[in-house]
């Protein structure tokens, strides 16, 4: 690795919209399914229904916490529903198969999905075998990014170091409880929704456009 990485020993990636690009639009699918449920839950219109979604979004973190706080929804429910979606619109990328498997040391992901989503999701990218463990919303006790609590249980549950660990994320909000931490932060600017909502250089060490070319260009300097 580049001297200034060669103490990693943990990476960690977010999914959505990180270990895939955002003009995928793979998450277009999951909000309009959050906005059909919200809909029905509360029979309210479309307009209104993503109001409100947006609305939860921005001040809990995930559509999800918003609505199990405020109308107690059980949040297998909610995720087996709005996780129902295609994914032929993301392709099997081998170049980042390689890359991640080139890394030196353990390799995590981090979602405020869960689990059986991202296996799918891995599965299709050409990395189901990639990954030591993925640290789900339920792991997280449906307490979502940026809340330290997720952070702090995933590196208790894995005994991952943070100041030996990487973190990576397309929404740059969610890598300030990494940087204090100790984590080493790449923030993935893809244009992707309120990704660079609360941006700041002071919890960012990386700024890339893209996980793959950034990884492959990691991996051929060691």
């Amino acid at each position: 690795m580049p001297p200034m990485l060669s103490h990693i020993e943990s990476w960690i990636f977010d999914l959505d919209n990180t270990l895939y690009p955002a003009s995928a639009r793979l998450f277009d699918q999951i909000d309009v399914k959050m906005g059909d449920y919200i809909a029905r839950l509360l029979d309210v219109d479309r307009t209104e229904a993503h109001r409100i979604q947006k609305h939860f979004f921005h001040t809990h973190g995930t559509t999800l916490s918003g609505l199990m706080e405020a109308h107690g929804v059980e949040p297998g429910h909610f995720l087996d529903y709005v996780h129902d979606i295609d994914l032929e619109v993301i392709d099997e990328d081998r170049a980042l198969v390689e890359a991640i498997g080139a890394l030196p040391g353990r390799k995590f992901v981090f979602t405020n999905g869960d689990e059986p989503y991202a296996r799918r999701v891995l599965d299709k990218l050409g990395l189901a075998e990639s990954f030591e463990a993925v640290h789900d919303i339920h792991a997280c006790d449906y307490v979502p990014k940026p809340q330290v609590s997720g952070y702090e249980s995933m590196c208790r549950t894995f005994d991952i170091q943070p100041d030996r660990a990487l973190f990576v994320e397309d929404m740059a909000r969610n890598l300030k409880p990494a940087k204090a931490m100790g984590m080493v932060t790449v923030w993935v600017n893809n244009g992707s929704e309120s990704g660079s909502h609360d941006a700041d250089s002071a919890y960012i060490d990386y700024e890339i456009a893209a996980v793959t070319p950034w990884l492959s260009d990691l991996v051929e300097v060691a």
